[in-house]
This record gives structure tokens, sequence and C-alpha cells, in this order.
């Protein structure tokens, strides 16, 4: 294909490591849980893609280059050859690791200005479409997680306590309420066994579901006593980092 005359750039950030994000661009069920359903790619060179959007309009292309997990280049078109053919465009996607995670960065080359405008605000949906799916699959064990954290607070045993914590929070996880302020699983540990010293039979209790977002958690939470009897209530935030998880929490009480 002759190399378009305009760009289109876009990037985004995604809590998820390069190796989770390019799993979509590679795997035909990702593809199509990104486009949706009888979307498809062949990922290599040569291979067939195809997008399929609602209302049945379908664009297609082949797959020019593959190296996981950093590009892939495919050209672009529209199969009913409006506003251009298959094969008249090329998008480029490349993956970046972050400390954070990954960004995704990407090109389309479009053959004039005015196309190139009019897919602009295609290509920022698509791309928070796709941050939003990329991010459910890191965090899909995210209410195992909360449940986790909250029994942490609860667990007699020290050695049990301390596995589930760097199971569940990254080594640095910093937890911030109206009686933390701490930074790391070696201060986050004796501030829980404190706790239990100073309220014992003491438990949290998450309320309702855990709502999570491109890598933050919320929910609800009852602090009970040793008879159930509720002591207190509130709301956590949680920061999922990209190998799913917690890099901060934020409690609010409410109670």
């Amino acid at each position: 294909m002759t190399a378009p005359a305009h760009q289109l750039d876009r990037s985004v950030d995604i809590r998820a490591r390069p190796e989770v994000v390019f799993r979509f661009f590679t795997d035909p069920a990702r593809w199509a849980g990104w486009w949706g359903t009888g979307s498809t790619i062949d990922a290599v060179p040569g291979g067939r893609m195809l997008i399929r959007y609602p209302g049945g309009v379908e664009a297609a292309g082949e797959v020019v280059e593959v190296r996981s997990p950093e590009r892939i280049v495919f050209t672009y078109g529209y199969v009913s050859g409006t506003p251009f053919p298959p094969g008249a465009t090329r998008v480029t996607i490349q993956v970046l690791r972050t400390d954070t995670g990954s960004r995704v960065n990407l090109t389309h080359e479009l053959p004039d200005a005015a196309t190139r405008d009019a897919h602009v605000q295609g290509w920022r949906y698509q791309l928070s479409l796709f941050a939003n799916i990329v991010s459910a699959e890191v965090t899909a064990d995210v209410t195992a997680l909360v449940d986790a954290w909250f029994a942490a607070w609860a667990e007699p045993d020290a050695e049990v306590r301390q596995q589930t914590i760097e199971r569940v929070a990254e080594p640095d996880v910093q937890v911030k309420d109206r009686f933390s302020s701490l930074s790391g699983v070696a201060d986050l540990l004796p501030h829980i066994e404190a706790s239990q010293q100073h309220m014992p039979g003491v438990r949290l209790e998450r309320s309702g579901e855990v709502r999570a977002c491109q890598g933050v958690a919320i929910c609800d939470w009852t602090a009970r006593g040793g008879g159930g009897q509720p002591k207190a209530t509130g709301t956590t935030v949680f920061d999922i980092g990209p190998d799913g998880r917690i890099r901060t929490v934020t409690g609010f009480w409410t109670m």
C-alpha cells in the first residue's frame, strides 16, 4: 500500500503488564471481547483481521508485523469500501512497559485530514473500552482479594496473617484511614497485631458488592465486635497494581 499522508496518534495507560495487554491482539477470543462478537484476528504476518462493529459494519485488514509483547501492525479498511477499502490504511500499536503497567501507543495512518479527524473520537472510545476490558481481566478476582484483605485483620495466627498480606498486597503497600498512615508490609503487620490487642474480637466484613474500574476497586464494610454487633461502618478504596495486588488502601469511616 502507498504510505498514507496523515496520521492519528492516541495513547492510553493500562494497569496491566505488556504480556497481558498483548494477549488481546493475538487471542481471537480476547480480540472479539474488545471489538464485539464475530471479530477475529490471526496474529501472524499475512493473517486476516476482522472487526465487526455493532450494527453490522465491518472493517478488515491483514496483519503486517507482530513482535510480542511490544508491537503489532495491521492494515485497516471497510468491507463496504466506504470511506476507504481494506488495505488502504495502516494501524500500528506499540506497548511500552511502565512502573504502573503499560502504555499503549496507537498510530493510524490515513489518506486525508478529514478522514483522520473523523476517526479521532472512534479511537478515543475504543481505547477506553480496551483499557477497561484489560483491567477487568487483571482484577477478575478482586472480590476474593478484598475479602482476604479484610480477613487478615482478624487472623489470629501471625504467620498466616503475614502470608495473606504478602499474597494480596505489594511489598510497599500504602495504607491510610482514620487510624493508619502506613508504608509497606513491614509497617502494616505490627499495626494489625496492635489493632487486635486493642480491639479484641473485632472483624471487618464486606457489605455489598465490590465495584471495580480500571485498577481501582471500592467497597463498603462493617466492623463487628465479638458478639456480632456493628462497631463501625465505612468505605475503602483499593488501588490495584498491574500484577493484581493491592498498591494503596484508603479507608473512610462513617460511623
